[in-house]
């Protein structure tokens, strides 16, 4: 990585974005054949969210190396903040046949699959996050979440329990556990589950109902 390229990555990491702007600028201008400064460019310029600009400088970073990975994870992240999901999977798929094998690319696209509706595909690639970084909050709630949508329930509970391990404030965590539990016929840990997500976020209102339901039935 040039100089010009660390410079704008550490004032990136300040928040200085007007100066990484200038650094990554001069990179191209120095080196307009290095994919790398296109690619931290786009980087920024999605920080920022100008999505549009951010698309251009990835494509440019793909024209000069076709195998650069980054570049089409970067522009699988755009398609993914544009909604366009189907998009977002053919980047994200591209990314991985380059050789990127990072827990956050397989996370986003098991957002991009799940968002598609494609649960399974969801599940295998939020399985492979979680391998990948196991202290990841948000993929082993999405995992669990997942198989709890495909009623695989006793595959749900080890992630959903691992995301309020890691993070005891997560009320849809709790939420999905008390539903879980419920579907087990273990009312008290339901409504235990109930309580700890209304306690976390008390206008939890599925969490609320749900509460509701197992004092209904105890009662």
């Amino acid at each position: 990585m040039s100089t010009l390229n660390e410079k704008g990555i550490e004032h990136m990491r300040n928040q200085q974005y007007e100066e990484a702007g200038k650094a990554f600028t001069e990179a191209i201008e120095t080196n307009p054949n290095d994919p790398a400064a296109f690619i931290n460019f786009g980087n920024l310029l999605s920080l920022l969210d100008e999505n549009e600009r951010a698309l251009v400088f990835f494509d440019r970073a793909i024209g000069l190396d076709e195998e650069a990975a980054t570049a089409y994870y970067g522009a699988g992240t755009i398609y993914y903040k544009q909604d366009q999901f189907e998009e977002a999977v053919k980047m994200f798929k591209q990314a991985l046949m380059k050789q990127l094998d990072e827990a956050d690319l397989y996370f986003m696209l098991g957002m991009s699959y799940y968002q598609l509706g494609s649960l399974p595909h969801a599940c295998a690639n939020f399985q492979r996050a979680v391998e990948l970084n196991e202290t990841d909050v948000d993929a082993n709630f999405q995992l669990g979440l997942t198989f709890a949508q495909l009623e695989q329930l006793d595959e749900a509970m080890p992630y959903l329990l691992k995301t309020v391990e890691l993070d005891p404030n997560h009320a849809d965590a709790y939420y999905n556990l008390g539903v879980a539990y419920a579907s087990k016929d273990q009312a008290e840990d339901a409504l235990a589950s109930f309580d700890k997500a209304l306690q976390v976020q008390p206008d939890h209102v599925l969490a609320g109902n749900g509460k509701k339901i197992i004092e209904q039935a105890l009662n």
